[in-house]
């Protein structure tokens, strides 16, 4: 009589399993720890620095605006609009067409105002709350993180595809004045500028880029 061995297919079959296990493990491993040593610079967060080094790479831009301002005594926001140009560092045009013609011009320390025949020239820095609020809007739109946080205490909030930058005045006469600024954008653009004011007064500025001729 003749003895023979036999091992059937699935005895093979489980033998080998411990070693596939062991493979898909061991490349498990080490996936996730490519990953961890990614994570720092593959997977860091949005934050303030990232934004002003954003918006600084704009030197200059043009867009449309329509503000809004509620006014307690009033029964309905007064409405605005016209165009707005910024030429980095810091001179800032906004041209209101709509009700009534009236430009604005910040260039460095000195604002020009035009209301038809009248014409007004004030230096910045003696008007240390109208400068701080200038400051601002030209901060932020040059991404100067420096000059907003001479006056302001900043916090941001969502991702590059949609954010809001925050604005707390520091000084007690600001604060008198301003209770907050929001800012809000896409990537490198200023989408809206909210203001709310001390005294429960506020505006709302939307933002349309235009095309730089």
């Amino acid at each position: 009589m003749t003895l023979s061995l036999h091992i059937s297919k699935p005895a093979v079959t489980q033998a080998r399993r411990p070693g596939r296990h062991l493979r898909s493990l061991a490349f498990t491993l080490a996936l996730g720890l490519a990953l961890a040593a990614l994570s720092p610079a593959a997977f860091a967060a949005w934050d303030l620095q990232q934004l002003m080094e954003s918006l600084a790479q704009s030197k200059s831009g043009r867009a449309s605006f329509v503000e809004k301002k509620s006014i307690a005594m009033l029964d309905k926001p007064v409405e605005s609009s016209g165009d707005l140009l910024f030429i980095a560092p810091d001179r800032l045009e906004k041209r209101t067409l709509k009700p009534q013609p009236e430009t604005m011009i910040v260039d460095g320390d000195e604002l020009v105002i035009e209301r038809g025949r009248q014409k007004y020239q004030l230096q910045l820095q003696s008007y240390p709350e109208l400068a701080a609020f200038i400051d601002s809007i030209r901060g932020t739109l040059a991404g100067d993180r420096k000059a907003l946080e001479r006056n302001y205490r900043l916090s941001l909030e969502g991702a590059a595809e949609r954010w809001t930058l925050q604005l707390l005045p520091l000084d007690e006469k600001m604060q008198a004045v301003i209770k907050r600024i929001r800012i809000d954008g896409a990537r490198a653009q200023v989408r809206s500028i909210e203001m709310t004011q001390a005294d429960g007064d506020s505006s709302l500025m939307t933002i349309e880029k235009l095309a730089t001729p």
